[in-house]
């Protein structure tokens, strides 16, 4: 599962760097039933920390980091990520603290993807 869960990360470091010019830092995943929850360290670009330091600066920030990668999972999911998972991808939930730069992307799949009874995770 560690080897799943390590392209799995890779598919969505790739695509959130080529949307915000930097992918996270670290990634932390777990798999439970139909869900995988990504934790993403390390975020943002230095612009955006900049841009986050005033409060309309920080929505502005927070809206693209979360709907707009909503948006994108909603077209259509990263090219091999239902094939690696062997599940139909559902919906994306995402949110970031900017002040901690941590974001969290909790994906939804049609059916449960678990290979074991118990919680698989991976980080890089």
């Amino acid at each position: 599962m560690s080897k799943k869960i390590h392209e799995f990360n890779d598919i969505i470091r790739k695509l959130r760097k080529e949307l915000f010019g930097k992918g996270p830092e670290r990634i932390h995943t777990v798999i439970k039933d139909n869900m995988v929850i990504s934790t993403l360290y390390g975020n943002l670009t230095p612009t955006e920390k900049f841009i986050a330091q005033t409060s309309e600066g920080k929505e502005m920030v927070h809206a693209a980091r979360t709907r707009m990668i909503q948006d994108v999972y909603d077209k259509a999911p990263p090219a091999g990520m239902e094939e690696l998972i062997g599940a139909k991808f559902v919906h994306l939930f995402s949110d970031i603290k900017l002040q901690d730069d941590i974001a969290i992307s909790v994906f939804l799949f049609d059916r449960s993807i678990e290979d074991t009874g118990g919680e698989s995770n991976g980080s890089r």
